[in-house]
């Protein structure tokens, strides 16, 4: 495995691949690899002769009072996964070598970010799809994988992926969860055992929302009884909860065949995001 961290290092070595007619995978990640992080690994190493994980907290993306400065960056123990995985090319680069001082511009979806996590995390998708169509430049990939845990990310990066023209096949993949039902997250690290023990509790309403999707109830009931649930979770409090078309994340409507059901809940002081796709 290789370690780069100057974008244009990258972008030689993957243009001389692509000219010998290797296929490229791309992970891009903010690192403190975990289980989700290792499956989007494998699935691009089963998929391609190159894959690519970028390891790179950044910082547009976060909002004031987020947890940017605190964000776990374990950077010994995100090479040695990537070892161990089969990782070809490890990015980590720096805020310096990503954005000049003079850097201003923006990528922004004027319909997909100002929902859902968009509403309380106003420029976050704008920090998310500037820093992923600069990843997209750099690496060049074939395919880019995200974890379908962040839903609205995948579908606001399929989207412009669509309306940029990269030649790219965005691929999401399975939310992967730990033991108790909880979607493995670098956030996890800041529960106690207890709170994630209590937090378990988020996945388990979901599942019962999905078998009232299942069931043919309506979706204003299956949302009423989802909040009781959530908020039967010790020390959570909703942030939203959200019934939204799976494929373009309209509003829900009782006829849609596929829905995503998507939460975003504080358990204590740390925000946690999960969502289950129902279909008829």
């Amino acid at each position: 495995m290789k370690i780069i961290k100057k974008p244009e290092e990258l972008q030689k070595a993957i243009e001389a691949l692509k000219k010998k007619g290797k296929t490229v995978g791309l992970v891009p990640t903010m690192g403190a690899l975990h289980a989700g992080h290792i499956s989007l690994m494998k699935k691009s190493v089963s998929q391609n002769d190159i894959t690519v994980v970028s390891v790179y907290v950044n910082p547009i993306q976060f909002g004031p009072n987020e947890d940017y400065e605190r964000y776990p960056r374990p950077v010994e123990h995100d090479i040695k996964v990537c070892k161990e995985n089969k990782v070809d090319f490890l990015f980590l680069p720096t805020n310096e070598t990503l954005y000049n001082d003079n850097f201003s511009t923006y990528i922004y979806n004027n319909k997909l970010a100002k929902i859902m996590c968009g509403v309380t995390r106003p420029i976050h998708f704008q920090g998310v799809c500037t820093v992923v169509s600069k990843l997209f430049n750099i690496a060049m990939p074939t395919r880019a994988y995200f974890g379908l845990k962040d839903y609205q990310q995948y579908v606001i990066v399929k989207q412009m992926a669509k309306d940029l023209n990269f030649n790219i096949k965005v691929i999401g993949c399975a939310i992967v969860r730990e033991k108790s039902g909880l979607a493995m997250s670098s956030r996890n690290t800041y529960l106690s055992q207890q709170a994630k023990q209590d937090a378990a509790g988020i996945y388990k309403s979901l599942c019962l929302a999905k078998q009232q999707f299942c069931e043919g109830k309506k979706l204003k009931d299956i949302k009423k009884k989802l909040e009781k649930n959530i908020l039967a979770v010790a020390e959570s409090k909703i942030d939203y909860i959200e019934l939204r078309n799976s494929e373009n994340l309209d509003l829900a409507a009782d006829k849609d065949k596929s829905v995503v059901i998507a939460v975003a809940v504080k358990v204590g002081n740390v925000r946690l995001i999960d969502n289950i796709v129902c279909k008829k």
